[in-house]
C-alpha cells in the first residue's frame, strides 16, 4: 500500500514495515516532519515511541522494520545482534562481474586517510566482514557495461556492501563516497554538487536496494520483500 509517506510493506499490531524511499535519512535531522522516515512513520501512526529495528542509508531503498511496542523492538533488535537475520540486496555496479558468485571476505576500519570522516576501508586491522554476491544480469549501456547482483551481507558492518563491492573492481553505480572522487560526496553534503557531477554518477542515488528480510520471530517465519524503484529497474532495462 502506498502513501505520500511511504510505501507500506505490512502492518499490524506491532510491526510496521515500509519500502523506505531514496534520498531519506532514516533519523531527524534539520527539517521537516517530511525530511526523515521516524518522523514520517510517527505521522502515520500518531505515536513517539516506534522503535526502528533496522536502518539504511540516506540513499539506499528498501525494506526497514519498526517496531510499535518496546518488548518486540527489544526481542528484534536481539536478532539483529545475533545475526539470525537474512538480508538480500539488488545492487547495480560497474563492469561484467566475472564469476557467477563468490564471496568477499574482507576486514573493515576507518578509512584514515579520508577527508570524509564517515568513510571506511577494507584494512588489515578492521572487522571481520562477509558479502556473499549472485550475479543477476550482465547488460550493457551507451555508458558502458554494467552487472545487477543479488548481494547477502553475512555481517553488518557500516557501507559494507558498497565497501566490499568497490574492493573488487565493481562500485555501486551512482555511489558518491566509494564509487568516485570522493569530492561528489563532499559536495552533495555542502550543497554545490554540479550538474557535471549529476551526470558522471548516471543515477541520482546510488542503486542498492535492500529486497528481502527473513527472520524466525515468536515460533513463526517471518518475509518481508520490497521492489527497487522505477529509476532503478529502468537502468536495468533499458
Amino acid at each position: 500500500m502506498r502513501s505520500e509517506l511511504f510505501e507500506i510493506v505490512h502492518e499490524d499490531e506491532e510491526l510496521l514495515v515500509v519500502n523506505k524511499p531514496a534520498d531519506l535519512v532514516c533519523h531527524p535531522t534539520k527539517g521537516d516532519e517530511m525530511s526523515s522516515l521516524i518522523s514520517r512513520v510517527r505521522l502515520h501512526l500518531g505515536q513517539a515511541s516506534t522503535h526502528m529495528v533496522n536502518r539504511l542509508d540516506r540513499e539506499t531503498t528498501g525494506i526497514v522494520l519498526l517496531a510499535k511496542r518496546d518488548e518486540a523492538a527489544k526481542e528484534l533488535r536481539r536478532l539483529w545482534e545475533i545475526g539470525s537475520v537474512s538480508k538480500s540486496y539488488d545492487a547495480i555496479v560497474y563492469g561484467h562481474v566475472g564469476p557467477d558468485s563468490g564471496t568477499i571476505d574482507e576486514p573493515l576500519g576507518g578509512d584514515e586517510a579520508s577527508r570524509v570522516a564517515i568513510k571506511d576501508c577494507v584494512r588489515i586491522d578492521g572487522s571481520a566482514s562477509q558479502t556473499d554476491f549472485t550475479v543477476a544480469k550482465r547488460f550493457e549501456r551507451k555508458e558502458g557495461k554494467f552487472s545487477l547482483l543479488r548481494v547477502g551481507p553475512r555481517t553488518g558492518r557500516k557501507h559494507q556492501i558498497r565497501i566490499h563491492l568497490s574492493y573488487i573492481g565493481h562500485p555501486i553505480v551512482g555511489d558518491k563516497l566509494y564509487g568516485h572522487d570522493e569530492d561528489c560526496y563532499l559536495a552533495l553534503v555542502e550543497g554545490r554538487l554540479t550538474d557535471e557531477q549529476q551526470r558522471a554518477l548516471l543515477l541520482p542515488c546510488h542503486a542498492l536496494h535492500a529486497g528481502k528480510l527473513t527472520f524466525q520471530w515468536r515460533g513463526r517465519q517471518w518475509r518481508f520483500e520490497a521492489k527497487p524503484e522505477a529509476w532503478f529497474t529502468a537502468f536495468c532495462s533499458e
